[in-house]
């Protein structure tokens, strides 16, 4: 049931979301329309049938119809006027490269700089608060293993273009809020979520579903000894809704992390669900000394070699006790994203494929109803 008066009721008018076409912006305006809220959100263009046509249609019975406004971090231009009217600021967007580019600041500088312009738009426009999307890698380098909490900060001095930006860029948006004059200060709470994974709800294929299209693909045969803490994208997304409104998370940082997992556990878990049906993911993982082999002809596994036997334990208290998250359990989001990367087609449909559970269980029962 929508809350009509949710709008009223908690001081929002309007909510602003940065690259609501994306992974985690989708699920973000999803849940927001949900609740009963104005929704507007900013994509490079509103003439790209792919991109709009999914988010339109995330929810068909929404009290307030989607707004949609083009915007690109890398110009100023546009920004007034899609923070314009709005009480709140989802700055979700940021550029996730496949690869580590040549010239980093391809990635830091859209980064910090359109942090910066979307801050500056919200002050200018009184906005109340801005819930910014930053990372984990901002708290933590994955150079050794450590457990890590929200007063941490990645200090690491050979970080790809991506964890610079990340880290960068919030810092740029606290040292930006606190020194505000009083008569100009907003709010900022900011979300750290780890490896984002579960279904997609766009056509937009974000970084982060490689890993899993790779392993159903079997485009590799040994799995890296690499480790990551994991969240739903759903929780990260309800994160966000809640650190709208919660006094609690003013001026704070909230790592989101369920549980840790290695590639290899992934590819246990892809392996369960999808083998019956056809995929045969790698289950084993490289040795050391293979990876180093590899990196000698490969940019891209020399990147790796610091990471490999890391472990990262982070914090979620704040997850759990500030922002009232229940964890989706990581092994469930994995199947539900090895589904959504076949259904949008970045992996190929196997003569055996049966589709998710549910989809499959009504599909028989309508074959049956027809017999």
């Amino acid at each position: 049931m929508i809350d009509m008066a949710s709008n009223d009721a908690d001081g929002v008018t309007r909510v602003l979301v940065t690259g609501a076409s994306g992974y985690l912006g989708a699920h973000v305006v999803k849940q927001l329309q949900e609740a009963g809220h104005r929704v507007r959100g900013t994509v490079r263009s509103t003439k790209n049938e792919q991109k709009i046509k999914p988010l339109k249609e995330l929810c068909p019975n929404a009290a307030y119809e989607l707004e949609l406004v083009e915007a690109d971090l890398q110009k100023e231009d546009g920004w007034e006027s899609a923070v314009a009217d709005c009480s709140h600021v989802m700055h979700v967007a940021s550029p996730f490269p496949a690869s580590n580019p040549a010239n980093e600041d391809e990635v830091i500088r859209p980064a910090v700089d359109g942090t910066m312009v979307v801050l500056k738009a919200a002050v200018a426009a009184k906005v109340k608060r801005v819930v910014l999307t930053s990372s984990l890698v901002a708290i933590t380098s994955f150079s050794k293993s450590r457990s890590v909490s929200e007063e941490d900060w990645n200090t690491g001095t050979k970080e790809s273009a991506y964890n610079k930006s990340k880290t960068m860029a919030e810092k740029a948006a606290w040292d930006y809020i606190n020194g505000l004059p009083d008569d100009s200060k907003i709010e900022l709470a900011v979300i750290n979520p780890s490896l984002i994974i579960g279904p997609y709800l766009t056509n937009t294929k974000g970084t982060s579903a490689s890993m899993v299209s790779q392993m159903l693909n079997r485009e590799m045969s040994l799995l890296p000894a690499i480790n990551f803490p994991c969240v739903d994208v759903r929780n990260v997304a309800a994160a966000h809704v809640r650190a709208m409104t919660y006094d609690t998370v003013v001026g704070k940082r909230h790592i989101m992390a369920t549980k840790n997992m290695s590639m290899q556990d992934v590819s246990i878990v892809l392996a369960a669900e999808f083998k019956p049906q056809g995929y045969n993911p790698p289950t084993k993982a490289a040795p050391n000394f293979f990876m180093r082999i590899v990196a000698l002809f490969n940019s891209e596994v020399k990147g790796l070699l610091g990471s490999l036997g890391v472990v990262i334990t982070a914090d979620n208290t704040r997850m759990k006790d500030v922002l009232k998250i229940d964890p989706i359990p990581v092994e469930e989001s994995l199947i539900e994203m090895g589904y959504s990367v076949i259904e949008k087609g970045w992996v190929k449909k196997t003569s055996n494929y049966k589709g998710r559970p549910q989809e499959a269980a009504e599909a028989a029962g309508e074959a049956s109803s027809q017999e």
